[in-house]
C-alpha cells in the first residue's frame, strides 16, 4: 500500500497555497486538485492574505512562498502556527541557493521545504509528509540548506547545554541532524525502532522541541554537527 493510499483511507488534507506569482500558485493548486486525498481550501497572493485565509479556512497545511510582499512567508508561518496552535502545518516554497531565510523559516516552525521546480511526485510527497506532522528533511534540500545557512550565520550559543542529554540521546540527535530516519538510526546503533522512538521522545522533551526540523537546528547550534563535516 502506498503512502497516498494510506492517506486517502484516513483523511483528506485541506491545503492553503500562497505565492505572489500567479503562474506558480495556479500550477500548484491545479496539481493538488487532481488528488482525492488533497483539497485546496484557499489561495493567497501575499503573506498577509495567507494569514487571513488560514484563519478563515483552518487548513491542515499551508504551502507558503518564503518571499512574498506585505508579509513574508516566515512571518506568515509564525502567525499561522500561533493562531492554529500548531494544528496547521507549514511547508515552505524556496529556490535552493537563493533564500538566505531558510534557517529562520525552520526556526519559525516550518516542517520542510519544497523547491519551486519540484516534480509532481515530489510535491505530493512533501504535502503528505508535512501534513502528517513529519519534517521533510531530505538530504538534497533541507539538510544542505540548514548546513549552508547555519555556517553562514556563524556560531551561536547553545539553546540548551548538551549536558542535558545522555550519550545515547546525543548520538540520536546527531543522526537526526544527518537526515537519518528512525529505521536507519536503529540500524546504525543496533537498537530497536521502539528504543529509537523512546530516545527521541526523551530528547525532544528535554530540549522542548516540536519536530525533527527543530532538532536539526539545535544540533547545529550545539556544534554537534557542522556544515560540510561530521
Amino acid at each position: 500500500m502506498t503512502y497516498g493510499q494510506r492517506a486517502r483511507e484516513t483523511r483528506v488534507i485541506r491545503a492553503l497555497v500562497a505565492d505572489d506569482q500567479a503562474v506558480v500558485r495556479t500550477g500548484f493548486v491545479n496539481l493538488l486538485g487532481t488528488q482525492e486525498d488533497i483539497e485546496v481550501v484557499g489561495e493567497a497572493e501575499d503573506g498577509a492574505q495567507a494569514v487571513r485565509v488560514a484563519a478563515e479556512t483552518r487548513p491542515d497545511l499551508a504551502l507558503l512562498d518564503i518571499r512574498m510582499p506585505h508579509k513574508d512567508g516566515i512571518e506568515a508561518a509564525r502567525e499561522i502556527l500561533a493562531a492554529s496552535g500548531g494544528a496547521t502545518k507549514v511547508l515552505m516554497l524556496t529556490t535552493f541557493g537563493l533564500d538566505e531565510y531558510v534557517y529562520d523559516a525552520l526556526a519559525a516552525g516550518a516542517g520542510g521545504f519544497l523547491l519551486k521546480d519540484a516534480t509532481f511526485p515530489e510535491l505530493l510527497h512533501a504535502v503528505r509528509v508535512v501534513a502528517d506532522g513529519n519534517a521533510l528533511l531530505s538530504p538534497e534540500i533541507t539538510k544542505r540548506l540548514i548546513a549552508e545557512f547555519v555556517h553562514a550565520r556563524g556560531a551561536r550559543l547553545p539553546v540548551h547545554p548538551p549536558a542535558d542529554l545522555t550519550a545515547r540521546e546525543t548520538e540520536v540527535l546527531v543522526l537526526i541532524a544527518r537526515g537519518l530516519s528512525n529505521a536507519e538510526i536503529a540500524d546504525r546503533l543496533t537498537i530497536t525502532d521502539h528504543t529509537v522512538k523512546t530516545h527521541i521522545n526523551r530528547l525532544f522533551a528535554k530540549l522542548e522541541l516540536r519536530d525533527r526540523a527543530q532538532a536539526v537546528i539545535v544540533a547545529y547550534e550545539m556544534g554537534l554537527v557542522r556544515a560540510g563535516g561530521e
